[in-house]
């Protein structure tokens, strides 16, 4: 009964929002692209307006759900705020040719890179995915939560239109 509780707890733990106190630059890391071009993270703008980052895997159930739910709103929000989603995929050198095929499959109309020697995923701390970033007008990470429960995209899309209102992103 021990081993369940802590667990519990344990996963309730890693399963938490968080807002960046100190908001932190997104590193520049190499990355590539599903076609091989090799792409710095210091390049990504979305002309001031906000960026998600969302760690996934072809493998992690929950990821797929997640930016399935999102590609299926994500029209709407670009209209809205202007927000741009990358999906970083931290698939295994194995499985990373299967990555084009599976995006291409869902029709994600989204940026997705691959992180191969996972650079990206260490230098943000990456431990379970799914693990979502959101980044301000000026690439600093304003929140970040891992995990996902149906429904978190809405949530996401509450601080997504407070960046853009220029409103500080709480938990509130």
């Amino acid at each position: 009964m021990k081993i369940l509780t802590l667990s519990l707890l344990l996963l309730v733990s890693f399963s938490k929002a968080q807002v960046i106190d100190n908001k932190r630059p997104m590193p520049a890391v190499d990355l590539k692209s599903l076609e091989g071009a090799v792409v710095n993270t210091s390049t990504f703008d979305n002309n001031d307006a906000p960026i998600v980052i969302s760690f996934w895997a072809t493998w992690c159930k929950p990821c797929v759900t997640e930016l399935t739910n999102i590609a299926e709103v994500y029209e709407e929000w670009q209209k809205e705020t202007g927000v741009k989603i990358i999906a970083i995929s931290i698939d295994d050198a194995r499985n990373q040719s299967k990555v084009a095929p599976f995006v291409n499959g869902k029709g994600w109309d989204y940026e997705v890179y691959l992180d191969p020697n996972a650079d990206l995923k260490r230098a943000m701390n990456v431990n379970l995915v799914p693990h979502t970033f959101l980044l301000d007008k000026d690439n600093q990470i304003v929140w970040q939560h891992n995990s996902y429960a149906e429904g978190d995209e809405e949530h996401l899309f509450e601080l997504i239109k407070k960046l853009v209102a220029g409103q500080e992103v709480s938990e509130k």
